[in-house]
């Protein structure tokens, strides 16, 4: 019924899918914009912290150093306890330190200032030499200048890197800034795209579930209009799937019980239609025997051969064990026999011909098709008018059908009296009221009618001519090999 390789969709899969999907692009930009402006704010501090660092080391070298070493050569302090040499060397370490934290213009500031910061030493070292021997204050002074005019020039260094480090700090709050737009214009940009996702998947998933909706609706109303074979196709929208099976589950058991009905319905009717076959000939019987006996008295014991033959075919083609179908060989037996007894019976007033080409007779119909109208013929037409007549069975190939026709020149019918019998040929009434089944002329006929329609599935089953020339019955029906004979019906060799 249904293709299980159809991919199907989940509607919580569905939404699912649209939500991570809509997060991720929202979220990406923020992360990358936020993974900037941290890089950048980190930028920014140690940049800040370098300034404040170097900020910090100015009065150190301008101011500090020089009035410790102006004391020294006053004599007020002694160089090891001045501490100059330490003051020196955390410059230098500090010095080293942003070295190795600076980047780019401000790098160059720091590497000259601390090769002059050897300058310092070196004067410095002059100067404690210089204390040690003894040498004039003068000529210390001249050291303490030179030292003084060296930490100048090294804080114009450090000036110039502080310089250098702001326009870095700049262009990085410049380049927070321009993150910042960039990252809402893009946040801007990925919010209406992931709308426009949204909307989009959101029909999808909306066209999906109507379409599937739609399928299932069209299905049950194939099944309420009476199409038994309509199913719900496989559904795209998993949640609704299993509601799709149920339905075809409910669907087949329908199927079935109303087939079930139908074949019990229809073999019912078939017992019935049998029941009434049977109740055709009584009468055909009690004059047959009559006509034996009557020729057993009279010494005609030929006769009394031929009737006794003809009637024990006439039954045993007729009873069949029970069978509804024969070759159309013992159908044409059949009805030569029943005709063969009546034409002792009526002598002179009844002829007949049988015309059914034997390259026919090998197919099966259903038995008991033929003989009742040729019955018809002969008590409705034959015996009702003044010199008797003819009756002719006959046979002819029509497309992938056979036709068979049962023509007499019987008296024939008016119209008012053709329309009175099809009606009640095609009633559904159970009888004809207070008629015998030997005598009503439409009682044989329904039979057959109902039992060609019934049999063979059709919507036809007699047609009937009928004017002052006679009448002609016939009727259109597929020969059957044994084989096309289904195993519930009943098969005679």
């Amino acid at each position: 019924m249904n293709s299980n390789n159809k991919a199907k969709t989940s509607i919580i899969e569905r939404l699912s899918r649209t939500t991570r999907a809509t997060a991720l692009m929202l979220a990406i930009p923020a992360l990358v914009s936020l993974g900037m402006m941290l890089l950048t704010t980190v930028r920014y501090h140690r940049a800040m912290d370098r300034m404040a660092t170097v900020a910090s080391l100015k009065p150190v070298v301008g101011t500090q150093l020089p009035e410790q070493l102006f004391s020294v050569t006053a004599g007020r302090l002694d160089y090891a306890a001045s501490g100059v040499d330490a003051l020196v060397d955390s410059v230098d370490q500090t010095l080293q330190r942003l070295l190795e934290d600076t980047e780019g213009a401000g790098y160059l500031e720091l590497t000259v200032a601390r090769r002059t910061m050897a300058t310092l030493a070196g004067y410095l070292e002059q100067l404690r030499v210089g204390v040690e021997r003894g040498a004039p204050v003068a000529e210390m002074e001249q050291i303490v200048d030179e030292v003084r005019d060296v930490g100048d020039l090294i804080t114009d260094m450090l000036d110039d890197f502080i310089s250098v480090e702001i326009d870095g700090t700049v262009r990085t709050g410049n380049q927070i800034s321009q993150v910042v737009w960039v990252t809402a214009f893009l946040e801007v940009l990925l919010l209406a795209a992931a709308m426009l996702r949204s909307g989009s998947a959101s029909l999808q998933l909306a066209d999906t579930i109507r379409r599937a909706i739609q399928q299932l609706e069209g299905s049950v109303h194939r099944l309420i209009g009476g199409n038994l074979k309509a199913r719900v196709p496989d559904m795209e929208v998993e949640e609704l799937s299993e509601l799709a099976q149920q339905i075809n589950v409910m669907a087949n058991r329908l199927e079935t019980l109303i087939e079930r009905s139908r074949v019990e319905q229809e073999n019912l009717a078939k017992s019935e239609l049998r029941l009434l076959q049977a109740q055709i000939n009584p009468h055909f019987l009690y004059n047959t025997l009559d006509a034996i006996i009557w020729q057993a008295q009279s010494g005609k014991s030929e006769e009394v051969i031929h009737l006794t033959r003809a009637l024990s075919d006439f039954f045993r083609i007729s009873l069949s064990s029970g069978a509804d179908w024969i070759p159309l060989s013992g159908e044409v037996q059949h009805v030569s026999g029943y005709l063969s007894i009546q034409k002792t019976r009526y002598r002179d007033i009844l002829n007949y011909a049988i015309d059914i080409p034997e390259a026919l007779q090998g197919g099966y119909i259903v038995k008991l098709l033929l003989q009742p109208l040729v019955e018809n013929a002969l008590y409705h037409g034959i015996k009702g008018k003044r010199g008797g007549g003819v009756i002719r069975v006959s046979a002819a190939a029509e497309g992938e059908k056979v036709r068979f026709t049962v023509a007499d020149t019987g008296k024939g019918m008016t119209p008012e009296e053709l329309s009175r019998v099809v009606a009640v040929m095609r009633s559904d009434a159970p009888a004809l009221s207070g008629v015998a089944p030997a005598e009503g002329s439409s009682f044989g006929l329904r039979n057959v009618d109902a039992r060609i329609r019934l049999f063979y599935r059709q919507q036809t089953g007699l047609e009937i001519e009928s004017g002052p020339g006679g009448t002609v019955v016939s009727f259109c029906v597929p020969l059957k090999s044994r084989e096309e004979i289904a195993d519930d019906e009943g098969i005679s060799g």
